[in-house]
């Protein structure tokens, strides 16, 4: 089962997942070195709609997309941002078929009125305690396998300490992983991680955003063993897709910046050319 599978790889070590959304970018974490990655609903968001993370998204869209990262790359490890889990405790379970049938290892469940916004932007605000826990023990009651990270964004609504005590009562749930959204100081991931021994703690390491960035070893130092960057690949492959298009579009041709390309080559195996060719030689028409 690919939970128990996270499950193992935290409990040998802390581990770093970024952020996908496609196949492809699955693919390169794979290529790369990573063991598991992260379906993040921002980079679905605005790889798949061109919009925001603010809530947008169905429980169906990003299910597809886990089901095809999962299936390009079965691998890794896929833990599939749940958002607020597309409705109450109900629709919660729902949403662990799904991603278990996906192929998901975990998934992240936060606190958040609906609809929904990044993490890292104003204007968040979060349900009552008692609406966050029901829908918790729903996960946890109704998953076979999927590892389940309890996340609260109530530090930039209520402060650190509503949100260090919403954290203790999603432990009691029986979820895997405890996720304090947005500390901003490495004074606050102190606290955070002094409030809550003994459970697996989440880094959310976003560039630009309102948490110090840290490396993974620095952030197991202070406890925190699954760390998430989340935008890192998407941010880098923005950048580097807008200035190919304007260099094309003002030069013409992309001929004198070949050596900033993938190879053509390179790209095909990178997507299974040489085993789709493979299987064409096995069954000659």
């Amino acid at each position: 089962m690919r939970g128990d599978r996270l499950r193992d790889a935290l409990a040998a070590g802390p581990v770093l997942m970024p952020g996908v959304w496609d196949a492809l970018s699955a693919r390169l974490a794979g290529e790369v070195g990573f063991s598991t990655v992260f379906v993040s609903g921002f980079c679905v968001s605005g790889t798949l709609l061109g919009a925001p993370d603010v809530g947008l998204l169905t429980q169906t869209e990003v299910a597809d997309v886990a089901r095809r990262v999962c299936r390009a790359a079965p691998e890794l490890s896929v833990v599939v941002d749940a958002d607020t889990g597309y409705g109450n405790p109900l629709n919660v379970r729902r949403t662990v078929e799904l991603w278990e049938d996906a192929g998901a290892a975990g998934m992240f469940l936060e606190d958040q009125v609906w609809p929904k916004r990044c993490g890292h932007m104003e204007g968040k605000q979060v349900v009552e305690r008692a609406d966050w826990l029901a829908k918790l023990r729903a996960a946890c009651d109704h998953r076979s396998h999927l590892h389940v990270t309890a996340r609260t964004d109530a530090r930039a609504v209520h402060g650190l300490d509503e949100a260090i005590e919403r954290a203790r009562m999603a432990r009691d749930t029986g979820v895997d992983a405890l996720f304090v959204e947005a500390p901003a100081s490495l004074a606050e991931l102190e606290a955070i991680a002094t409030a809550l021994p003994d459970i697996t703690l989440v880094a959310n390491m976003v560039e630009h955003g309102r948490t110090p960035l840290l490396t993974r070893a620095e952030l197991a130092e202070l406890g925190f063993t699954l760390v998430v960057s989340p935008l890192s690949g998407l941010l880098a492959a923005t950048r580097a897709l807008r200035d190919a298009l304007a260099a094309l579009h003002a030069e013409g041709s992309l001929r004198d910046r070949l050596h900033e390309l993938v190879d053509f080559d390179d790209f095909t195996a990178i997507v299974g050319l040489p085993e789709v060719q493979e299987i064409e030689r096995r069954y000659p028409s």
